[in-house]
């Protein structure tokens, strides 16, 4: 008899409802542990780092339940231990960078093979952001965002003279 390869299946991810903050208690019924556990991974992941209101109560962002969801899939649904987590989350977030970064063409410094500098990628990324800028300013203006005439000013000099009704 064939063995069977066991499927992997992804629990559905809850809804998160449209609000800025959250507090732990909604975060924590929102991913389906406990508080104390988050708190505990406040300790084990550097990326997952809620706000502290004035009172101290932390408060959690959409993107910090969303991370919080990602390590409790790794940890209970694919097993992986704290550390694991941590280095997959880590790995993660490396590669999302990289993806989101635009393709840079290097810049030629004589060598036909030659690796571009951090700086020589920096100042490219420099250029395409201003010419970016310059594509948004160059623009022609739209009429209601044009100023108006200015008013000529009057002066006793051109002022115009009213009629003199007695003379």
């Amino acid at each position: 008899m064939a063995k069977q390869a066991s499927q992997h299946r992804l629990p559905a991810s809850p809804i998160i409802p449209d609000k800025l903050y959250f507090r732990i208690g909604e975060a924590a019924r929102l991913c389906g542990v406990e508080a104390y556990v988050l708190r505990f991974w406040e300790k084990e992941f550097p990326q997952l780092r809620p706000t502290k209101g004035g009172t101290g109560q932390r408060l959690y962002r959409r993107r910090d339940v969303e991370l919080a969801l990602r390590i409790k899939q790794l940890v209970h649904s694919e097993g992986y231990t704290i550390a694991g987590a941590r280095q997959q989350l880590a790995q993660e977030i490396k590669e999302g960078r990289r993806k989101a970064q635009p393709e840079l063409i290097p810049i030629s410094s004589g060598k036909p093979s030659a690796k571009p500098s951090q700086v020589e990628l920096r100042l490219q990324r420099l250029r395409l952001e201003l010419k970016d800028l310059h594509k948004l300013l160059s623009t022609e203006p739209s009429p209601e965002l044009t100023p108006a005439p200015a008013r000529p000013r009057t002066t006793e000099r051109n002022r115009p003279k009213a009629p003199l009704l007695f003379e």
